[in-house]
């Protein structure tokens, strides 16, 4: 079945409001062709590329690409070397696009680990694109699930400490608004490539809830087609949040997360 045939047969009502990706495999795909491992991190570019239009175009409100991981800082210098600068050819060529697609360039991680001119490129994006409003582009930089939580229980401590908020003020929703994703819903599909079955210190509290798509596509072979295979199978689930399929029917499970 072809892509368009495909998108016609989602159903608007059931679309998620936040898709993340485990962007993994581009190191394996590019071992089998006996190729150098950036090669397969190129192509894994254009493969991201293709997914935002996409999301775009089926108005996707959020997609999250894990685009580099805390535990990626230990990878070899060269290819730390070569990633960074297909991150900021990526949003250099991008920015046009972005703004005619009014898509907002949202970054979840700690961005001060980053090289000076990597970070002085995706700070000018961010506040270049920070007025659009049709999707949220977010990428999971220099990031790490645990690290997340840890900066955020160190500032809400800091905030007790000036008074600012009182121990009993803490909840989840508090503790939300203290991560790096706090202007970002939780996602409602979290899709992983390459065959592995974890989330890999992703979104870790976001997660609680999130549907899990694995597959065994190496991601410079994931298709659009087979996004909207995800997404179709996304909404095939019933998402109970701890009740029965009765008490499902009866509430807008969109607000049962936040």
């Amino acid at each position: 079945m072809g892509l368009e045939e495909l998108i016609k047969k989602l159903d608007p009502g059931k679309m998620p409001r936040h898709v993340a990706i485990i962007m993994d495999g581009n190191g394996r795909w590019a071992k089998k062709r006996l190729m150098n491992r950036v090669k397969g991190h190129m192509v894994g570019v254009e493969v991201a590329k293709k997914i935002v239009e996409l999301s775009r175009k089926i108005n996707l409100p959020v997609l999250s690409l894990f685009a580099f991981s805390m535990e990626n800082w230990r990878r070899p210098k060269n290819e730390i070397k070569v990633l960074m600068g297909l991150l900021e050819s990526y949003l250099k060529n991008e920015l046009k696009n972005l703004m005619e697609q009014d898509i907002r360039l949202y970054v979840s991680g700690d961005i001060s680990m980053l090289p000076e001119k990597t970070r002085k490129v995706v700070e000018k994006v961010v506040d270049a694109t920070r007025g659009n409003q049709s999707m949220i582009l977010n990428l999971a930089i220099s990031y790490s699930g645990r690290w997340d939580i840890v900066q955020a229980v160190k500032r809400i401590a800091e905030d007790v400490k000036k008074g600012v908020i009182n121990i009993d003020d803490i909840n989840d929703v508090l503790f939300k608004s203290y991560l790096s994703t706090a202007q970002l819903p939780p996602p409602d599909l979290l899709i992983r490539t390459s065959g592995e079955m974890r989330i890999s210190n992703f979104f870790l509290w976001d997660l609680a809830y999130t549907e899990l798509y694995f597959t065994p596509t190496l991601w410079p072979e994931f298709t659009e087609e087979e996004f909207i295979e995800a997404l179709l199978d996304y909404q095939r689930r019933e998402r109970r949040f701890g009740m029965t399929t009765e008490q499902v029917k009866e509430v807008d499970v969109s607000k049962l997360i936040h």
